[in-house]
Order: C-alpha cells, then sequence, then structure tokens
C-alpha cells in the first residue's frame, strides 16, 4: 500500500473543530464531545446491556494498539479481524483505525473446515499474510496466519500512539465475493468513508440524541459503516445484538428496538416477512410495544417488496411506528453501504411490486446506460453506474478486477438494472451473474460447477438464476437444465431433479424454488456459447417455460405419488412443521409426504426434533424416532402414542430412503456407531434403490453396547436378512464400517447367498494398529473432530494435553471449548457426549483385536485423501492390501475430499455420482 502517515497527538479542542481527515479522529471527538454516549451490547436473554461510553471505548483501542504497536506492526498493514463479538471487534476495529492499520472484518465458516482453510488461505494470500486478531483460538483453525489474541492484546496498561495516514489512504478492506465465490477485497479510503459519513448523517437528518440498533455481524458493509462508523460520526448511541437470536426468534427485533428506544436500524426485506408471519401467528399476541422513537429503518441488501413492508408498517402502526419509518436504500460495498434513500416510502410506491430506491446522498452521481456505456433517457432501464467521493478506487492487489469494475470514463459499474425517472431510481433486474436470498449474495457459477458434477446432467446447459414470484419477500433460485439421457425417461428425470435440488441445499443451506428440465433449445446462448441467464428468467416470468413447469409438477407428482390430506390434529401439526421448515405452503404437505422426499438433512433432524418436542410439550424426541418415521402421518402416530414403556427391541436397520426397485443398498457406521453421515448420501437414491443404514447398539435407554465383534457381525447378518431375505446383497460401510461390511459379505457368502457388491470407503483391512491407539481419550477427540466441534491442528495436538488432566475430566474439556453454536446444533451437551464416546470406544475396543481373514469376490474401494500421508501412498500401500481378501480383481474408486470429509456437504455430490456408477456397473456384471 502507498500510504503516507505521520505520527499525531491526541487533538486538542481547536483541532476537533477542523474536518476530520482520517476515521481514526471520528472516536476521538466522540469521546470529547458526546462522553455519556456510546456502545450498549445487549446480552442474549434480551434485557439487560452492558454499556462502554466513548471515552472508555477509546482507552481501549488505545491499549490495544500498544499491544499491536509492541509486537512491531506497522502503519498501513493489513489486519484481519476475526472477532463475532461487538465487544471485541468494535474495540479492536478502532486501534486499527488509530493506529492506521488496515482492518479487514472476517466472518468465520462454521462446520466445514476444508470450506474454511480455502477462504482463510485465500484470504492469506490476497491481503499479503496479514496479521490475524481472534478472540478464541482453540475454536477455529487458523492455518498457520500470523494471530494475536485479543485478551492479550488488551492486557497492556499503556496507551498507543496515534498515526494520522492521509485522506487517500485505505482505511478498511471489505470481502465481496467474485463470480467464481473467490472473494475480492474492496479498499475504501479515509477520504471514502469521511464523505460518504458526511452525507449519510444530511440524508438521514441525524443527531446525537438518535440512537441506533445494529443485529447484523461486521463483516458485512452496512455493519461496518452504518451501526459503527455513522453512529460515531455523530456521536450517537449504538446499541448491538447478536444476529442469531433476532433469525431464530423474529419478534425479539421489536422488544429490542422498543427496549433500546432505537430511533435508527438496518434490515433486509425478508425479516419484515418474517415478523409479519411471526405477529400474525402469535398466540398470545405479544406484549405491547413502544415504536414511537423508531424514525428510519433503511432497508436494503434486497429489493424492498411493497406489499411486505406495507403490511409491516400496518401490523406495528397500534405499537407507535411511524406509517414513513421504513426507507428503502440501495448501496453496495463499493460505495461505502447506502449511497440512495428514500423517504417517500409507501406513499410514492403504489401500484408498484417493490419500492423505488430514491435519490442519491449529496456527492454522489447516477446514470442509466446501454451496452456501450451510452446515457438512456430518463424511464428506459439499463445498467446503473455510479460516480462519486464515496465509490471505491479498486480491489486490493486484483488489477483485473478494477479494470472490468469501471467504465472507460470513470463510472462504477453495479451490475443492477434500473431506471432513472426524475432523478428516482428504481430497480428492474440484475446483470451480474449473482442471486440475493435473504440479504445474501450467491453466485451463480459455483452451484452450476456443483451440478456439473452429477452424471445426470449435460455440463453444457446448467443455469442457476433468480426469480421474485409476486409479492415474494426475497428472491427465490431456479435451477434449469438438460439432462444427459433422454429427456423422455421420467423416473431418471426425476431422480436427476432430486439430486440437483440436494446438491443446492447442500452447497447454499437453502432449497430452490423450481427444478426445472428444458430441452437445448430452451436455453438462450450468447454466440459464443455463454447461457443468458437474464433472459431465461425473463421467459420464465413471461410464461414462456409454463408448459416445462407442468411437466415437471407431473413427474414429481407421477413418483411421489398424490398427496393425502393431513386429518388429524397432530398430523396437521407435523405437517405444518414440515412446511415451515422446507418453505412450502401447508397445501404443498400432506400426510404421505416424507421429512426425507422433501430434502431433509442431518442438521435438519436436529432442528425438527426440537421443532417437535416445542410443538408437543414431550419428552426428548430419539432421533432414531425421526430416523424410523420420517412420514408425516407415521410421526404423528409416535407423537401421539408417545414414548412406549420398556422401550422398542433393538433394530441396527435405519431406512433412509425407501423406493426404488434396484437391489437394496446397505450401509454400516463408521467407528462413531451412527448413521447420520449417510442421510444426505441417501437421498440422491431416490426411487432407485432403497438404502438402509446400520446403526450401533447403545445409543437408545437400556441398549448395551457390543462387546464382541463377531457378534455385531451376526446381529447386523440378521437384520439384513430379516429386511432383504435372499441375494444378490449389496453391502458398503464407512471407515469402521468397511471392516464390518466386509465381515458381512463373508457371512452372507458363507450362507450360500450372492454378494455382488461390497464398497469400502476409504478404509485399509488392517486396523488393529490403527485401532489400539485409541484409548479413551483420543477416542473422545476423535469424536469431537468427528462432529466439528474441533478442528485437525486440536485433534493432532489435545489427546496429549488432556490425558494430564484427571479422570473424565477430557470430555468436559471438549464439550466447554466447542463452539456453542455447533453444540446447539446437534443437541449435545457433555452427558450425551459421554454417552457417544463410551459407545465409540467400544466400538474401537472391538475393533483393536479384528484381523481379516477369508475373501469375498471382490470389493469397490473409495479412496479419499487420509488423515495422514499422500494419497497416493495411501492407496498403494495400504488401500491396495484388500487385494488379498477377494477372489477376483478389484475396483479402486479416487473420491474428492479427506477421509472426515468425503461425504460432506462440499463432497457428496461428486461421491454419490461414483457410488451409484459402481453400483450400477458391479450389479450388472460389467
Amino acid at each position: 500500500m502507498n500510504a503516507s502517515f505521520a505520527s499525531s497527538p491526541l487533538p486538542d479542542a481547536e483541532r476537533l473543530s477542523a474536518p476530520a481527515t482520517h476515521i481514526g479522529e471520528l472516536l476521538v471527538r466522540a469521546a470529547a464531545s458526546q462522553p455519556e454516549h456510546g456502545l450498549r451490547l445487549v446480552a442474549d436473554d434480551w434485557k439487560t446491556a452492558k454499556e462502554i461510553r466513548y471515552p472508555e471505548l477509546l482507552s481501549l483501542a488505545l491499549r490495544i494498539l500498544a499491544g499491536l504497536q509492541a509486537r512491531g506492526l506497522g502503519p498501513g498493514r493489513p489486519t484481519a479481524l476475526l472477532l463475532e463479538q461487538a465487544e471485541d471487534f468494535i474495540p479492536a476495529f478502532w486501534a486499527c483505525a488509530l493506529g492506521a492499520y488496515v482492518p479487514c472484518p472476517l466472518a468465520p465458516i462454521r462446520n466445514d473446515p476444508e470450506r474454511w482453510e480455502k477462504h482463510l488461505t485465500h484470504v492469506d494470500q490476497l491481503l499479503g499474510h496479514p496479521a490475524l486478531i481472534i478472540k478464541a483460538p482453540a475454536n477455529l483453525r487458523t492455518h498457520g496466519l500470523d494471530t494475536l489474541e485479543f485478551d492479550q492484546l488488551l492486557r497492556s496498561r499503556a496507551l498507543g500512539k496515534v498515526q494520522a495516514p492521509v485522506p487517500d489512504a485505505p482505511a478498511v478492506l471489505v470481502l465481496t465475493s467474485g463470480s467464481t465465490g473467490n472473494a475480492k477485497a474492496v479498499i475504501l479510503s479515509h477520504a471514502n468513508l469521511l464523505s460518504s459519513l458526511a452525507a449519510k448523517t444530511e440524508s438521514l437528518r441525524l443527531a446525537p440524541e438518535d440512537i441506533g440498533f445494529n443485529w447484523i455481524s461486521f463483516d458485512h458493509v452496512a455493519a461496518l459503516i452504518e451501526a459503527v462508523l455513522l453512529p460515531t460520526h455523530v456521536g450517537m448511541i449504538q446499541a448491538h445484538a447478536a444476529a442469531e437470536r433476532i433469525l431464530s426468534h423474529p419478534l425479539s427485533f421489536l422488544h429490542l428496538l422498543s427496549a433500546q428506544r432505537a430511533t435508527l436500524t438496518f434490515t433486509p426485506n425478508f425479516l419484515f416477512g418474517e415478523i409479519n408471519r411471526a405477529l400474525v401467528q402469535a398466540h398470545p399476541p405479544p406484549p405491547a410495544l413502544d415504536l414511537s422513537r423508531l424514525r428510519r429503518i433503511i432497508s436494503g441488501g434486497e429489493a424492498v417488496v411493497v406489499e411486505t413492508a406495507s403490511r409491516f408498517l400496518s401490523l406495528l402502526a397500534p405499537h407507535g411506528l411511524a406509517a414513513t419509518a421504513i426507507s428503502p436504500a440501495f448501496g453496495m460495498t463499493e460505495t461505502c453501504a447506502g449511497s440512495v434513500f428514500s423517504h417517500d416510502f409507501p406513499a410514492a410506491d403504489a401500484g408498484f411490486e417493490l419500492a423505488a430506491l430514491g435519490r442519491p446522498v449529496r456527492g454522489m452521481q447516477l446514470r442509466i446506460v446501454d451496452e456501450a456505456d451510452q446515457p438512456l433517457p430518463d424511464g428506459q432501464p439499463g445498467e446503473l453506474q455510479l460516480r462519486g467521493p464515496m465509490v471505491f478506487r479498486g480491489y486490493y492487489r486484483n488489477p483485473d478486477a478494477t479494470r472490468a469494475a469501471f467504465s472507460r470514463d470513470g463510472w462504477f459499474r453495479s451490475g443492477d438494472i434500473g431506471q432513472l425517472a426524475d432523478g428516482e431510481l428504481r430497480l428492474v433486474g440484475r446483470s451480474k451473474d449473482s442471486i440475493i436470498v435473504s440479504g445474501v449474495n450467491y453466485f451463480s457459477q459455483e452451484l452450476e460447477l456443483a451440478i456439473s458434477q452429477l452424471d445426470c446432467v449435460d455440463k453444457l446447459f446448467i443455469a442457476a438464476f433468480p426469480t421474485r414470484p409476486p409479492a415474494a419477500d426475497t428472491e427465490q433460485l431456479v435451477l434449469a437444465f438438460f439432462p444427459s439421457f433422454p429427456i423422455e425417461n421420467g423416473l431418471r428425470l426425476h431422480q436427476t431433479m432430486i439430486a440437483i435440488r440436494n446438491t443446492a441445499l447442500l452447497l447454499w443451506g437453502f432449497r430452490p424454488s423450481l427444478v426445472l428440465p428444458l430441452p437445448k433449445e430452451a436455453f438462450p446462448k450468447t454466440s459464443l456459447g455463454k447461457i443468458q441467464r437474464a433472459l431465461l428468467r425473463r421467459r420464465l416470468e413471461e410464461g414462456a417455460l409454463d408448459a416445462h413447469i407442468r411437466h415437471a409438477n407431473e413427474i414429481a407428482t407421477r413418483y411421489f405419488g398424490k398427496l393425502q390430506p393431513a386429518e388429524s390434529e397432530a398430523e396437521q401439526a407435523v405437517a405444518g412443521i414440515f412446511a415451515d421448515m422446507f418453505s412450502l405452503p401447508c397445501d404443498a404437505i400432506g400426510a404421505n409426504s416424507s421429512f426425507f422426499d422433501l430434502g431433509g438433512t442431518s442438521l435438519d433432524i436436529l432442528k425438527l426434533k426440537h421443532m417437535l418436542e416445542r410443538r408437543f410439550d414431550c419428552a426428548p424426541l430419539p432421533v432414531l424416532d425421526i430416523l424410523t418415521h420420517p412420514i408425516v402421518r407415521r410421526l404423528a402416530a409416535r407423537l401421539e402414542a408417545g414414548r412406549e414403556t420398556g422401550g422398542a427391541a433393538y433394530d441396527p436397520i435405519v431406512t433412509l430412503q425407501s423406493s426404488g426397485a434396484k437391489t437394496p443398498l446397505f450401509c454400516v457406521h463408521p467407528g462413531v456407531g451412527e448413521v447420520l453421515v449417510f442421510v444426505s448420501l441417501a437421498q440422491y437414491f431416490v426411487n432407485e434403490r432403497p438404502f438402509h443404514a446400520l446403526r450401533a447398539r447403545g445409543f437408545n435407554e437400556g441398549e448395551s453396547h457390543f462387546t464382541d465383534f463377531n457378534e455385531m457381525v451376526a446381529a447386523y447378518v440378521a437384520a439384513i436378512r430379516g429386511r432383504q431375505a435372499r441375494g444378490p446383497y449389496a453391502i458398503a460401510g464407512y471407515s469402521y464400517g468397511g471392516a464390518v461390511a466386509f465381515e458381512i459379505a463373508k457371512t452372507l457368502e458363507a450362507d450360500g447367498e450372492r454378494v455382488d457388491f461390497v464398497g469400502i470407503f476409504n478404509l485399509p483391512p488392517h486396523i488393529r494398529h490403527r485401532m489400539s491407539e485409541f484409548d479413551p481419550v483420543k477416542g473422545a477427540v476423535h469424536l469431537a473432530f468427528f462432529l466439528s466441534l474441533i478442528d485437525r491442528r486440536q485433534a493432532d495436538e489435545l489427546p496429549d494435553k488432556l490425558r494430564a488432566l484427571p479422570d473424565q475430566d477430557f470430555r468436559r474439556w471438549l464439550i466447554d471449548h466447542a463452539p456453542p453454536e455447533r453444540l446447539a446444533e446437534l443437541d449435545l451437551d457433555l452427558e450425551k457426549f459421554t454417552a457417544w464416546s463410551l459407545l465409540a470406544h467400544s466400538l474401537t475396543s472391538m475393533g483393536s483385536s479384528y484381523e481379516p481373514s477369508g475373501s469375498v469376490r471382490s470389493l469397490s474401494v473409495f479412496y479419499a485423501h487420509p488423515l495422514y500421508g499422500n494419497k497416493a501412498d495411501w492407496l498403494n500401500d495400504e488401500l491396495r492390501r484388500w487385494d488379498d481378501f477377494s477372489r477376483e480383481p478389484n475396483h479402486y474408486i479416487e473420491v474428492d475430499g479427506e477421509h472426515n470429509t468425503m461425504l460432506d456437504t462440499r463432497h457428496v455430490a461428486g461421491f454419490q455420482a461414483a457410488l451409484r456408477q459402481e453400483l450400477d456397473c458391479v450389479l450388472n456384471g460389467q
């Protein structure tokens, strides 16, 4: 970074009256002019708040700055902030601002270690090996970055020396995704930010008496600028609360606004819709709220739906909310967030579906241009371009992206399609390849690449694009494709539609509203062969694709069956919960609807468990009950019957997918004993072949663990034959389960049955030595790693550390240091983790005496990266030893991912394609 810096003492009264030249001065001025104002940090109980006034915040920031300077960090250095709590992030951010470091907020990626490592490695390279300030190093792997712990920096009692950068120097770096999903870093200078803050203050008519309320995470530009910098610039009180509580309890947003007496806040449109639904369904109605002070709800990040936002205002009018409180806004990271505001909603939007965005702030210029960057007359749609002092000048260390972002005459290309009328902006679409759902940007190419891994799809004819049905609260995802097989094959087309839906769900966390098979000629393409997604969207919304939609619906009805109405009160309640979970209308769920057919994942099972327990006010519901009763009618009957006294007899079989005429597949659990790892994989087999998982004994109350390997194998063989009396059989096992599957296959062959498929998922035949290493401590650590409670580095280092603790305390340590949100997702506490780790230890103890012998006809070995060493040595030195235990040549199939991630959200689409192809080949005798 080319920037100049000068050491600067704290400004005196005379300097405070001069215009600020860098953002660090904003905090100094707030501390001097509004010493009674500052931060309110709302506790998780919503009832209490910790106050940090601006003078105290300044002192905290200067102490952290002293800690940074003591470690030799020079001004201008990029400094990444991996701090999720406002109490940590805001002081660290101001320390960077005062020291002329260039902060870059990061948000952690939970439960996907591989994606997190890729992202962090990219950020490290992009920012030139920045310092990384973290709060709790035990909870996230930082992959070799130069880390500084927040609490240690704060221990300094000295005050750091304020640095004064020139106005054009970079002030912050904000990450924004590129078209391939790799982050770009937007450089916002001090001059950019100061001009933006002055213009926002004027447009929003802010004063020190205002109170801001924020719930958005700090990696989002709106939170950084409009919830931290803007209130500090004005000298306002700024209240902050955690996003998780508001997203899970939308009405808490209103309670907090009322309790904090907020006058300014921000939210995307989707939250209006969530609150509207919650208000209508609330029984009893929410207590009285006082929203009379709330002057401005800035709504950006996605289009404001007039009907949704107007309904929000109407529902809350009895609580004092002004009819003019919502200000639709437009802004981007590259424009210092909000730069266009409408103060005429809803009066100016009668008859429109989407709200106008209003006029630009002082200094910002807008124009609408055609494809040649030539300005268009008022009212004509074209690309929105912007210019002004708050518009960034480029992406950090990315000159190609910077050049592409600007026209030849220096206007920033927004990528949005809009129109101007009398100076007011309306957006009518997107020209960039992105989809905005609930205020979050997703990039089409990322999902299209994942879907291209499916062997049933023509890789040249895949399109992911948004649509917005009338009055929808947010954009919805459409996935169009052309199959790689004759489109007339209805059964396979149905299976492909499910596979595409599951791939989208696992990658992005939400379901597409429409998966649409189309003939090739229905895909509009440029002369270079690029699919024109915007034109495809227009054809969809104009009704040109209605016949194809009807065909897709007919396919779904044919193979899912006609919906049967939910009859009893319990059935209707379960159906309503399914509808809420899968964002479907209630009439789309019937008594015969299956949780798994609707796309339920392993995490959805745990969410469903909590929702059912709350709705039915019942005792803790075993996960097995959901796994074995996935259909609305059966699950409702199970809940009405209550828990059976004495418990049902142990049955290892959990049927995750029951449809299809091909040979059923039986998959044996890994070394942790549970089968949730197979849930996503099983959904790719809908209407193809049944998918049964085998779950270890000991999860349910009163069940003892297996104590002998042969006893376990015999129990599993008996259960398999109870489901399928005669061969040919298809048996597979993941990790530890591979050895069990081999023994099951041997037993069935010895009984005179054909076993045509034996699948081994990344396990060598000789496991005795490996299993003997798993004492209770290492077993508990391994389970914690498998459950994403710890990362790979911790899994390697913790066993020696935890063995020094008193008996049983190692499990408590693992739970105490696990991410709380992950424990909540898994419904896991110390008691449950202890029981699970004891079960897992019983399995590894049996494995420590296991030695393979005999043979089966042949095996299909799927191999991924091992936990240790390289893939080539793993294959040749370990896995190929299976050749000693087969009578015919084995198949070795390479798959993506590592041993513990090969079936996770990033790799299951590729894995299922390899597995299904191998099953078809082997079972068809090819």
